[in-house]
C-alpha cells in the first residue's frame, strides 16, 4: 500500500469489493446458493453473481432485497478515510 498508484486503485475498488465479500459471506452463512437468493429476490442468478463479484454497484434497493433474501438487514457504517 506504499505505492501511490496501487493505493489509489484500491481506494477506487476497495469499497465495491468489501460490499461484494459481505454479500457473498451473508449468502454462505445462510446456506443458500446464488440461484436461491436470486429466486427470493426476483432477479436472475447472473445479477446476484455480478453483485458478489463486485462487477456492479448495487442500488440500495437491491442491497435491501439481497439482505432480506438471506435473512439479514443492511447497515450503513461511515469510517474514517485513509
Amino acid at each position: 500500500m506504499r505505492d501511490p498508484a496501487l493505493r489509489a486503485e484500491y481506494e477506487c475498488i476497495g469499497p465495491a469489493m468489501e460490499m461484494a465479500f459481505a454479500l457473498a459471506e451473508a449468502r454462505h452463512a445462510a446456506g443458500l446458493t446464488q440461484a436461491e437468493v436470486a429466486k427470493r429476490m426476483g432477479t436472475p442468478q447472473a445479477a446476484v453473481a455480478r453483485m458478489e463479484r463486485g462487477v456492479v454497484k448495487p442500488s440500495w434497493a437491491s442491497v435491501e432485497r439481497y439482505a432480506s433474501a438471506v435473512g439479514r438487514r443492511p447497515v450503513v457504517q461511515l469510517v474514517a478515510a485513509g
